[in-house]
């Protein structure tokens, strides 16, 4: 989630090469809200033939698109993907840090808006979604209710809810971000939604993990300690493909927030993103 520091000489080609576009697709409409993170965004951008599907990345709660995404936007438009980012779920409690706190219903039909637009101006049939945490379990109500899956080709979750958490993983979260007191006044409707049990949570799962027609790629970290127990994260269903990344490198060490910029991890999206093209995936990322 946070910012991290990125060695490979592309990645600074990327960052440093790239003009960027101010403002973006996003319905959200904070004051203060951050920049695309480097790469996204851009203006008249059509996706070419080996990229043919824009990128949708989605940031988790407490969280926003320009910190999340640091890492994997500018490595994606390097590549040649057309990158889109936005904040979503702003609440009165968002600052110009803290978005998704809103209910998940609410950004899901945010997310179905942004698809559309993303669509028009790039003329694309479909897209791929890269989500984190909330981000990787919110477009699943998008696909299963709002209709979304016809525009959807593949969903990418890094860490995510997808079948909720405990109380303790949503204040572990809280406090590391500094947004204190998240289950408490309607602060933060969406860290309701996402606990083990809730409502949202029982319907969201209520039609199965999967709708026909999307690839679907977990990766997910055994250290994961907000979304609790890790393997909640992952999916059953066709056109499924769980990953641990200590399967392929037992001595990563990434947390739920670092999942966001771990070489393995992003690596394993690269892939997700283009099967075709996969290539093995080693502890150096």
């Amino acid at each position: 989630m946070h910012a991290r520091t990125i060695g490979r000489s592309r990645l600074l080609a990327a960052v440093f090469g790239v003009v960027l576009a101010v403002g973006g697709v996003s319905a959200a409409s904070a004051a203060a809200e951050p920049p695309p993170p480097p790469g996204a965004n851009l203006p008249f951008c059509h996706p070419p033939p080996q990229h043919p599907r824009p990128v949708i990345l989605l940031h988790g709660t407490f969280e926003n698109r320009s910190n999340n995404w640091q890492a994997l936007s500018p490595e994606l438009a390097f590549l040649g993907y057309c990158v889109y980012a936005f904040d979503y779920g702003a609440n009165q409690y968002t600052a110009d840090t803290w978005y998704g706190l809103a209910h998940v219903t609410d950004s899901a039909r945010q997310l179905a808006t942004d698809v559309q637009q993303v669509l028009s101006q790039t003329g694309a049939s479909q897209v791929d979604i890269v989500g984190h945490s909330q981000g990787g379990m919110m477009p699943r109500y998008y696909l299963g209710f709002l209709g979304g899956a016809p525009y959807v080709h593949t969903l990418v979750g890094l860490a995510p809810s997808n079948h909720g958490t405990t109380a303790d993983g949503i204040g572990t979260f809280a406090q590391t971000e500094g947004f204190a007191q998240p289950l408490s006044s309607g602060r933060c409707d969406s860290c309701y939604d996402q606990l083990a049990g809730s409502p949202f949570m029982t319907k969201l799962n209520s039609i199965g993990d999967t709708v026909a027609g999307v690839d679907y790629t977990v990766i997910e970290t055994n250290k994961d300690e907000v979304v609790t127990p890790y393997t909640s994260a992952f999916l059953n269903g066709a056109n499924v493909t769980n990953i641990t990344v200590q399967d392929q490198c037992a001595a990563d060490s990434s947390d739920h927030i670092a999942l966001a910029s771990d070489p393995i991890a992003l690596h394993d999206v690269r892939n997700a993103l283009d099967p075709a093209n996969a290539t093995p995936v080693g502890c150096s990322g």
